[in-house]
């Protein structure tokens, strides 16, 4: 078969796309590292222009559950913000995450929000940008 020596990974990954400014991200911080199955926790980044023309970002938090009894994805987006930076300015972006966002269906259809490990993203496409780990117990 011809196909099988090229990449599987697409050409430009989720939220890939030009600007005509470029954002610094910084500062990715949580709340709190662990949660109960129906906590919450904030996540907060620093985001900065650092061009010198206003721009619009949009800013993409992604989730990896890393020891799930059930295969889960790599990431999976849960939230994301527009926002709009003048030259220089920079703005901090929150996003609430709570354990019911971190469920999933089970062989039965229930609902189960298990226990573990997770990995948490903050940046502007699936490919990059800054992470950090929390627990829900």
């Amino acid at each position: 078969s011809k196909y099988i020596d090229e990449s599987v990974t697409p050409q430009y990954s989720f939220g890939y796309g030009l600007s005509y400014t470029k954002f610094q991200y910084a500062n990715l911080r949580l709340d709190r590292s662990e949660i109960g199955p129906h906590g919450s926790l904030l996540a907060t980044v620093d985001i900065t222009n650092q061009g010198d023309r206003a721009g619009c970002e949009t800013v993409q938090l992604y989730v990896r559950d890393l020891v799930a009894s059930i295969t889960r994805p790599v990431k999976e987006l849960k939230n994301f913000a527009k926002i709009e930076l003048q030259p220089g300015e920079t703005k901090s972006v929150e996003f609430q995450l709570t354990g019911d966002e971190l469920g999933f269906y089970d062989e039965t259809g229930r609902v189960i929000i298990e226990p573990g490990e997770f990995k948490l993203w903050i940046g502007p496409s699936s490919s990059e940008g800054l992470e950090t780990s929390f627990q829900i117990k």
